[in-house]
């Protein structure tokens, strides 16, 4: 069979699920498997699932005539955990055996619903008096991006959040920053006070030089506008480093 004729199967069947099985067909064993999880979710809560059952479910909601369970665990084998697999690229993803489009597209539709639930919860915060709600919110939406992206969250003068934008991604050790682009925004939006933010994907959150240097001249920049940058925040796999905390600011 050609590689045009199976893509257009796989297609076919991740588009229209159809029946699951026949009128006189046994129902395949993973059905009774994937009960059971409903099961689970609604005596305790879908907290209660393990890594692999998690990603099973929601895998069935894009394979539905498939036992996801053989490709969740693949899935983790190659990424590690579930943090990890829902924010690998979609093209990495669709190289484990068994996920197609529609499958890796369920997933980082998880990964999105995610970072959305942690804006809104951080919209409600004094981020700067929270030290706790504002690494728990850069955790969900930067700690296990593959590359550096560098982002500023836009503050009024109350210290709550206007937007959080990406404004630039790179190389899994650069991503370029220019200032004025970062204080143009921030008149923009009418912002009085910015928190800058990048990852390391390394995971280690130690500054570089030039991590301190382009501070200094974002601090700079808004600064000439009465804008006040309260901090510059490294996200890295295993915490987060405050410019502030760290006399850096």
């Amino acid at each position: 069979m050609s590689g045009m004729t199976k893509g257009r199967r796989r297609g076919r069947e991740e588009a229209s699920p159809g029946p699951l099985f026949g009128g006189d067909e046994p129902p395949p064993g993973y059905l009774g498997h994937r009960a059971r999880m409903r099961e689970k979710i609604a005596r305790a809560g879908p907290e209660a699932l393990l890594d692999h059952e998690m990603l099973e479910m929601l895998l069935f909601l894009a394979l539905p005539r498939r036992d996801t369970k053989p490709i969740a665990r693949a899935l983790l084998d190659r990424f590690g955990d579930f943090a990890a697999t829902i924010a690998a690229p979609m093209a990495e993803l669709q190289t484990v055996e068994g996920m197609g489009e529609a499958a890796a597209a369920a997933l980082k539709l998880v990964q999105g619903a995610a970072g959305r639930l942690s804006v809104t919860q951080a919209r409600k915060a004094d981020l700067l008096n929270n030290w706790e709600r504002l690494t728990a919110h850069l955790n969900v939406v930067m700690a296990r991006e593959p590359i550096e992206q560098f982002r500023v969250l836009f503050l009024d003068a109350k210290n709550r959040l206007i937007a959080d934008e990406v404004q630039t991604r790179g190389t899994v050790n650069h991503t370029p920053v220019y200032p004025r682009e970062v204080v143009k925004r921030a008149l923009e939006l009418h912002a009085t006070a910015l928190i800058l933010a990048h990852n390391h994907p390394s995971g280690d959150p130690t500054p570089s030089r030039a991590d301190i240097e382009m501070t200094a001249e974002v601090k700079q920049a808004a600064a000439a506008l009465g804008i006040v940058l309260h901090d510059h925040v490294i996200v890295g796999q295993g915490g987060c480093m405050s410019f502030r905390q760290q006399g850096l600011l």
